[in-house]
């Protein structure tokens, strides 16, 4: 089914599997920001990764003697949420823990989904609750895709992406699909990055960050673009699939990252894992921006 809020300027979709933002359009232009969910290039709009970012070696993990397994970016994406909440331009979503997740994740846990519409903006909010009387170990993220181009008339390559602060920002490699720390490099991110699919070639651009940031996509031909601000995430990825090409950029916002070459497997070492103590709660938030008929 097929859920709905709006504004004046904006009107975003929703499914209540994996509680997952399917369309952000503008009332105005009538411009769909969100991809679209070709199969035949990436099935999906904008997943949410819980309760883990990335993939695990082996696509398995360690905790207290046992050894559970799990595919990449968990398992909330495939899972039915609870819709808790549903006003004119708000809605929150929420999955808990049952019988079936704790045969791969053994712990007991309350995540909700808020998303809201503030003008140009929709607001997305992750809440995490552990119930339980012992530590709860997560990774969260966002994987919204985001249409490139905007519209018929420009094409990929016209596209760049824009950094601000403007600053240069660590990056963390890929090796296939783990990342290498070890080898982090500092990235020229106080100048812009023009769009090519070959920018995509070694996967993501992961970023590690210590301050708010905003990620935009524009081109300099139209007033039409899109930007992503993260407040509090220590990562983000900027990913386009390559070999097989598809129109369109994810910007992640990332409290988690794949696991790291040197990973032992035990989750509570994991590289970017968090920690939540018996009863206390996680709040992860990032910014969507539909930028409308004004120059930059």
């Amino acid at each position: 089914m097929t859920l709905s809020i709006k504004n004046q300027f904006l009107q975003a979709n929703f499914t209540e599997k994996g509680a997952e933002l399917t369309n952000l359009i503008s009332l105005d232009s009538g411009i769909e920001y969100i991809w679209q969910a070709d199969p035949q290039v990436w099935g999906r709009h904008a997943p949410i990764l819980f309760p883990f970012v990335g993939r695990l070696k082996g696509d398995q993990y360690h905790y207290q003697g046992k050894t559970y397994h799990m595919g990449q970016h968990g398992f909330a994406r495939d899972r039915t949420f609870t819709v808790i909440n549903h006003e004119a331009a708000t809605i929150s979503f929420q999955l808990t823990d049952d019988e079936q997740s704790r045969q791969i994740y053994p712990f007991a846990f309350e995540l909700t989904v808020a998303y809201q519409l503030v003008d140009n903006d929709l607001e997305v909010t992750y809440f995490v609750h552990n119930p339980a009387d012992s530590d709860l170990y997560f990774s969260i993220g966002g994987h919204p895709g985001f249409n490139v181009p905007l519209t018929d008339e420009n094409k990929f390559e016209d596209y760049y992406i824009s950094y601000e602060p403007k600053k240069s920002r660590v990056q963390i490699p890929l090796v296939g699909p783990f990342n290498d720390a070890a080898h982090k490099t500092l990235a020229s991110t106080d100048t812009d990055h023009d769009l090519s699919h070959d920018l995509f070639s070694s996967d993501a651009l992961i970023y590690e960050l210590h301050q708010p940031n905003t990620f935009t996509l524009k081109n300099d031909q139209n007033h039409q673009s899109l930007s992503v601000t993260v407040t509090d995430a220590p990562y983000t990825g900027i990913w386009s699939p390559y070999p097989t090409v598809g129109n369109f950029v994810c910007i992640e916002p990332w409290w988690g990252i794949a696991d790291n070459l040197e990973t032992s497997g035990e989750l509570t070492e994991k590289m970017g894992i968090n920690q939540l103590e018996a009863g206390a709660d996680f709040t992860g938030s990032f910014t969507i921006t539909a930028h409308q008929r004004r120059a930059f």
